[in-house]
């Protein structure tokens, strides 16, 4: 939905090239859009809750621990005590909490939690980060008009994806307006020069950052002395998993040096009964995974025996950035495809073009809204193994490729599919 905000804005600016007199101070009320956004969140969580209870399931709001390997501990929220539930089965489904890094005044920023907090925008914001919620909120606060610095490690965002998606939408965001400090470092100390309330609580992880505030004046400096002032600082440096309140330690469940829960195909961890799904195993930490696997999990110890074997395949899984333009991709970059089946076995297609909806554009301002696909095929019946787009519409392009690529089609699969004219899909089903 906060996109959704962003891209009007963005149509907005576009629709004086299509010949409306749009006024260049178009007012928006982010504060109003916030609260419908909050009040639309709630009702949907209000229709798990009624479809939980409809189905008999009891939902216990509270800090679980493991007392034992089958037995578990709430406190609960509303103050009234501890509440004891022992099973045969055990889900951790926690998920991952952001990280906040080990500096003097980090908690004078605020994380992707503190983002949604936000009632008037900051003027001016370093966000720190490479990865999809850096990216996906620099995007668009910048699309609405705040001024923001982004902070990177290397030279381009979004290092696991594509090399094309990389370098196409780093100076995408450049020509933007995004200001990008690549090959950055780290800070030091973050400190804050307004008058505040410190109210910084420890325990829950949304408290460990004080929030946004509409006052705020930050002062970050970096390892070599250097200083930036902003009204804003957003921390997108990584998450980690939910688990330093699990009390796992009386379970003898295995985790990863980083953490994570450690499961096999079937979501079973090294202890009988207790299994573990979505981020907290660090695998694919996307919400629709999360919510495949807890299906087919629930199918393999519930249903009828031709599930006994059910499990979540995690190849070609579609997935997409919502930047400014979006970027999806499905299957392997071009670097693993290599690395998997050799250079030799491996071709690529691929095609930039701007889109129609950019043709009234003057050719300075159509060069800054590229659209760019790749294909990347391996072996001799080109068998599609990665795809990337970037581009107007690519999440709901992507998901009916991510079916195509499920179902082992090749580059003739695609070459056999009739275009639709005039769109920008029809550029991966006419590619040569």
């Amino acid at each position: 939905m906060t996109w959704y905000f962003a891209s009007v804005n963005e149509l907005i600016k576009g629709a004086k090239h299509y010949f409306y007199d749009v006024p260049d101070n178009v007012q928006f009320h982010f504060e109003k859009f916030k609260k419908f956004r909050d009040a639309r969140i709630a009702t949907l969580n209000g229709i798990y809750d009624r479809n939980w209870e409809r189905e008999g399931i009891e939902l216990i709001h509270g800090t679980a621990k493991f007392m034992g390997g089958n037995e578990i501990e709430i406190d609960l929220r509303d103050g009234s005590g501890k509440a004891t539930v022992s099973a045969k089965h055990i889900l951790i489904a926690t998920g991952g909490y952001p990280i906040v890094p080990h500096i003097e005044g980090a908690q004078h920023g605020i994380t992707s939690d503190g983002f949604f907090d936000i009632e008037v925008l900051p003027k001016k914001i370093a966000v720190v980060g490479a990865g999809y919620i850096a990216v996906e909120l620099a995007g668009v606060l910048n699309a609405i008009g705040v001024e923001v610095h982004l902070f990177i490690r290397g030279d381009t965002f979004l290092r696991t994806f594509d090399p094309m998606i990389q370098e196409t939408l780093t100076k995408t965001y450049e020509d933007a307006g995004v200001v990008i400090h690549k090959q950055f470092g780290s800070f030091k100390k973050v400190e804050r020069l307004d008058q505040y309330s410190a109210s910084v609580q420890e325990g829950a992880h949304e408290k460990r950052t004080e929030g946004a505030s509409p006052d705020k004046q930050l002062r970050i400096t970096d390892e070599n002395g250097h200083t930036f002032e902003v009204n804003e600082l957003l921390w997108a440096i990584g998450r980690t998993p939910e688990v330093e309140s699990l009390n796992l330690g009386v379970t003898g469940v295995k985790q990863s040096a980083k953490g994570h829960i450690v499961v096999d195909e079937f979501q079973n961890t090294n202890i009988e009964g207790i299994y573990a799904l979505g981020d907290v195993t660090g695998r694919a930490e996307l919400t629709p995974v999360a919510i495949a696997a807890g299906r087919t999990l629930g199918n393999r110890l519930f249903g009828p025996p031709e599930f006994k074997a059910s499990q979540l395949s995690y190849e070609s899984i579609p997935t997409v950035v919502f930047s400014h333009p979006e970027v999806g991709t499905v299957g392997l970059t071009e670097p693993e495809a290599v690395e998997r089946y050799g250079p030799e076995n491996i071709k690529v297609y691929k095609t930039k073009f701007a889109a129609m909806y950019f043709d009234p554009f003057p050719a300075e301002e159509r060069a800054k809204h590229p659209t760019q696909y790749k294909i990347v095929c391996a072996g001799p019946e080109e068998k599609v193994v990665g795809l990337h787009i970037l581009g107007e519409s690519s999440g709901e392009m992507l998901q009916g490729f991510g079916v195509a690529m499920k179902m082992g089609a090749t580059k003739a699969d695609f070459d056999r599919c009739v275009a639709i004219h005039p769109t920008s899909a029809e550029e991966l089903v006419t590619m040569r």
